[in-house]
């Protein structure tokens, strides 16, 4: 069964980056969303950005301008690059994938990643 692998999470001051990586453990059929959602403390999880089949990306009001989500095609990966981080920021933060085969969709998700922002 197809898993994804995600990595990136780690332990900044705040008003620094870091960059999550999520790819799956093997074959794919069609991706129709990638995206990445996050999960704090007494919260309910939060999709943060995500990034369709055609390229089409989208994010949460709160990261716009500091987040970015991206895509290697090539190699099945997608990244999202988080910039001028903020104590409200940290959180578990977890990759997302949808895939279509006919009429089947199935939902994809990551282990978690922790992300710590230090005020």
């Amino acid at each position: 069964q197809v898993q994804l692998v995600e990595s990136g999470g780690g332990l900044v001051q705040a008003g620094g980056s870091l960059k999550l990586s999520c790819a799956p453990s093997g074959s794919i059929f069609s991706a129709l969303f990638m995206g990445w959602y996050r999960q704090a403390p007494g919260k309910q999880r939060e999709v943060v950005a995500g990034i369709t089949s055609g390229g089409t990306t989208n994010y949460v009001d709160s990261v716009k301008g500091r987040f970015t989500i991206s895509r290697d095609n090539a190699k099945n990966t997608w990244y999202l690059q988080m910039n001028s981080l903020k104590a409200e920021d940290t959180a578990v933060y977890y990759c997302n994938l949808l895939t279509s085969k006919g009429w089947v969709r199935t939902d994809y998700w990551g282990q978690g990643t922790q992300v710590t922002v230090s005020s």
